[in-house]
């Protein structure tokens, strides 16, 4: 029997909430709470650089979209975790608002500040935005031919970059979050044209 969303996505919340959290009560020098303080500033330049993300994933797909089979993703979906018609909207207001806060809690609050405290932050950089992109092969297999594949790969690789520098620069994940936000509203009008939903 395949895992449908709701399972994976269960599965998902307890190993980035929940061992995060548990990692910060035997590492005291781990301080989750500060990732949530509210800073004004910088959320201008996120706000213009998520319409920018959002404009750039949506002109890559109406411009280059014709030149590659993207039928596959909306069978993937459906065959592998149960996404289809009928459940898609539901799940692209999940993957907009929880399932991007869970990422960036993770891989970038989580995983860069306390790889940055740890080790180098080169490593810190890399690491987190490596790990980022690699979580998301399991989710795309099959969706692509290996071109598109490898081109998605690096674009989520230095999505992360980017997304860890504002952390670092206002030391919160609320700007990468709202980043984070307008790509998946992108990723997501996208689905709604490739399930026929508009």
């Amino acid at each position: 029997m395949k895992a449908q969303y709701l399972v994976k996505s269960i599965f998902k919340i307890l190993l980035f909430l929940i061992f995060p959290i548990a990692y910060s009560r035997y590492d005291k020098s781990v301080n989750l709470k500060l990732l949530f303080k509210p800073n004004k500033q910088g959320l201008a330049i996120a706000f213009l650089s998520g319409i920018s993300v959002f404009a750039v994933i949506l002109g890559a797909y109406f411009l280059l979209g014709r030149f590659f089979n993207l039928s596959n993703i909306t069978l993937s979906l459906t065959e592998n975790i149960g996404v289809n018609k009928n459940n898609f909207l539901w799940i692209s207001i999940y993957i907009s608002f929880i399932n991007s806060l869970l990422e960036e809690f993770f891989f970038r609050g989580f995983s860069f500040f306390t790889l940055k405290e740890n080790s180098s932050r080169k490593f810190a950089y890399i690491f987190s935005s490596s790990a980022f992109a690699l979580y998301h092969v399991a989710i795309m297999i099959g969706w692509f031919d290996i071109t598109l594949f490898a081109l998605t790969l690096s674009a989520l690789f230095i999505g992360g970059l980017i997304f860890n520098y504002f952390n670092e620069r206002y030391k919160n994940i609320y700007i990468s979050w709202l980043i984070h936000m307008f790509a998946n509203f992108a990723i997501n009008s996208i689905g709604f044209i490739l399930f026929g939903m508009v």
